[in-house]
């Protein structure tokens, strides 16, 4: 592949909150995660496991837990005197947060522990960190690896949408009715489908904005 191939590809991906009904086949999905355990890890950890729920059943409830929670927090802050705040939350955060609810699938990406020879040989015995950054890296690469799915899923013709909203809000929830083990941290959700349309290019930061380079 040429550069200018890899870069349209990387250029050209959009959030995409809108499917059409197309079906996504399990070959399609399995497909995209081959790409996605090719990305880096630390000490090749590869400190990554994902959920791809095909069944729509289970992905409106998602949105549902999602939604009780919201309203919760917005009954709170209106107890508090924040009524403008909680309508603005369901108004604007609401459906931004819940934009995977007509997705043909949903994959939950899970950040697992982080061992390796070196945590137990060497940064464990001598404890060159606290426990608490371990968990940080299994993110990290987990990041990694849902970015490789998400341009996968670009090359393909997929549409992609990585949320944390489900997460922040109703992780407990999620846990409980995908059985996920407690030493797997949920990520992230990412919506999957054939894109019903094309949303337009967002402004971005400038390189000279976001780059320091040190001679």
């Amino acid at each position: 592949m040429e550069y200018a191939e890899f870069k349209e590809i990387v250029l050209g991906r959009r959030s995409i909150r809108t499917f059409t009904d197309q079906e996504v086949t399990k070959e399609e999905i399995f497909e995209l995660i081959d790409c996605a355990r090719y990305a880096p890890s630390d000490t090749n950890s590869q400190t990554w496991q994902f959920i791809a729920i095909i069944n729509k059943e289970i992905i409106k409830e998602i949105e549902k837990i999602t939604w009780d929670e919201l309203n919760k927090k917005a009954a709170e802050a209106e107890k508090r005197g924040l009524k403008k705040e909680a309508r603005l939350l369901l108004r604007s955060f609401g459906p931004y947060a819940t934009a995977f609810s007509d997705a043909p699938v949903l994959i939950v990406c899970l950040a697992t522990p982080y061992n390796s020879k070196f945590r137990e040989k060497i940064f464990d015995p001598i404890q060159l960190v606290e426990n608490e950054i371990w968990q940080e890296e299994g993110i990290k690469s987990s990041c990694l690896a849902t970015q490789n799915l998400m341009l996968a899923a670009h090359a393909k013709g997929l549409g992609t949408c990585p949320m944390t909203g489900p997460v922040l809000l109703a992780s407990d929830k999620i846990r409980n009715l995908l059985n996920i083990k407690q030493d797997r941290q949920i990520n992230m959700v990412v919506a999957l489908g054939y894109p019903n349309g094309n949303p337009t290019k967002i402004p971005r930061k400038s390189v000279e904005e976001i780059l320091t380079i040190v001679s």
